[in-house]
C-alpha cells in the first residue's frame, strides 16, 4: 500500500472514531443530565467541549462529579482525535498536491528527453488501443490529453506510461509532449476540428514529422491531408471493412487476430528501411533466415511490390522490407542493418 493510500485509510478510520466519540458524547450527556435536555442539546454540549470553544455549560454539572469526570474523558478523547483528524487531512491534501506538482514535472522531464517517440493526442477509447499496441510493440511515446481525470483509468492499463496533461492544439503542450524529437503524431481525439488544429500545429512545429489524424466525418478528410496530415483513418470506414472481413474471410480475421493477441510471441507485421550501404547486395547476402521469428514477406519498391521475392533479388537503395517478427526481431534487424 502506498503512502497515500496509507494517509486516507487513517483519515477514514479516525473520522470513525471521531462521529463515535460525539455519539458517545451526545448519549452520554444525555443520561447523565437525567434525560431532560434534547439531544441537540447534548450533541451542542460535545461540539463545545471537542472544539474548545468555551462557552457556558448547558447542562449544570457543579454538583455532579460523574459529569466532570465525563467532561473531561470526552475532552481528551475528542480533543485529540479531531486534532489527528486535522492533522490526516492536511496531510492527504498536501501530499496529493506534491505528488500532483512532482509526476507532472517528471513526466514533461521524460517526455522532453524522449527521442524517436510518438505522441498519441487524445486518449479515448481509439488513443488507448494505439497506446496499446506501441506499448506491445516496445516503441517509445508520450501521451497527452486535455483531461487527466478522464484519462486515468486508461494509463493504469498502460502501466502510467509518459503522460502530457494539456491541449494538444497548444504550441506549448506538444513542445512539452517532445514534438521536436518525435517521429509520428496521432491526432485521435473525438472532435474533427481539434483533429484538424492539432495535425496543423504539429506540422508547423515538426515539418519533417509523420502525422496519423482520426476523421470522423469522411467529408473532412481532404481538409486534414491539406493542412499537414499524412494519412487519416476512419473508424467507421475501418469498423465496416473488419465487419465484412468477418463475413466473407474469417479464418484470416481469426489469424490475424490471434497474432495480434499472442503476448507470448507478439507477432507483428514490420517494416524495415534498408540502408543505401546495402544497394547491390542480393536477399541471399542478408541471410535473414537466421533470423529469429522472422520471415520475409515482401520487398516495397518505388512503384510497386514484389511479393515472397527470391533470394536472388537485388536490392535498390529505396527498397523497404515488410517483414512477419517479433519486437526482439525486428530490434536485432534494425541493428544489424545499423551496423
Amino acid at each position: 500500500m502506498n503512502e497515500s493510500s496509507q494517509i486516507r485509510k487513517r483519515f477514514l478510520w479516525s473520522g470513525l472514531i471521531l462521529a463515535s466519540i460525539i455519539l458517545i458524547g451526545s448519549l452520554g450527556y444525555w443520561f447523565i443530565g437525567g434525560r431532560q435536555h434534547s439531544l441537540l442539546d447534548t450533541l451542542y454540549m460535545t461540539f463545545i467541549t471537542i472544539t474548545t470553544i468555551g462557552f457556558g455549560e448547558i447542562i449544570d454539572f457543579s454538583n455532579n462529579p460523574g459529569g466532570r469526570l465525563f467532561t473531561i474523558f470526552i475532552a481528551i478523547s475528542g480533543i485529540g482525535m479531531l486534532l489527528y483528524v486535522v492533522t490526516n487531512l492536511t496531510a492527504m491534501i498536501v501530499e496529493g498536491d506534491l505528488t500532483q506538482t512532482f509526476r507532472r514535472r517528471r513526466m514533461e522531464k521524460l517526455a522532453g528527453n524522449s527521442i524517436d517517440h510518438d505522441i498519441v493526442c487524445g486518449l479515448g477509447s481509439v488513443g488507448f488501443h494505439i497506446a496499446s499496441e506501441l506499448d506491445s510493440t516496445k516503441r517509445p511515446y508520450v501521451i497527452v490529453d486535455i483531461n487527466a481525470d478522464s484519462a486515468s483509468r486508461y494509463l493504469e492499463a498502460l502501466n502510467n506510461g509518459i503522460f502530457i496533461e494539456g491541449d494538444a492544439t497548444d504550441d506549448t503542450t506538444l513542445l512539452k509532449a517532445g514534438i521536436e524529437g518525435a517521429k509520428g503524431l496521432f491526432a485521435v481525439t473525438g472532435d474533427d476540428n481539434n483533429n484538424l488544429v492539432i495535425s496543423l500545429t504539429a506540422r508547423q512545429l515538426s515539418p519533417k514529422l509523420r502525422i496519423i489524424v482520426r476523421c470522423n466525418e469522411i467529408a473532412n478528410s481532404e481538409k486534414m491531408m491539406r493542412v499537414g496530415a499524412d494519412a487519416v483513418v476512419s473508424p467507421a470506414f475501418i469498423g465496416g471493412l473488419r465487419m465484412a472481413s468477418e463475413m466473407i474471410r474469417p479464418t484470416v480475421v481469426s489469424f490475424l487476430d490471434t497474432m495480434l493477441r499472442d503476448k507470448e510471441k507478439n507477432l507483428r507485421i514490420e517494416e524495415i528501411s534498408v540502408p543505401k550501404r546495402l544497394a547491390g547486395k542480393t536477399l541471399s547476402d542478408l541471410d535473414m533466415k537466421k533470423q529469429t521469428n522472422t520471415l520475409l514477406l515482401a520487398v516495397r519498391t518505388k512503384k510497386d511490390w514484389l511479393y515472397n521475392p527470391p533470394d536472388s533479388y537485388i536490392i535498390k537503395p529505396e527498397n523497404v522490407l515488410v517483414v512477419m517478427t517479433t519486437p526482439e526481431g525486428r530490434n536485432e534487424l534494425e541493428r544489424f542493418f545499423i551496423e
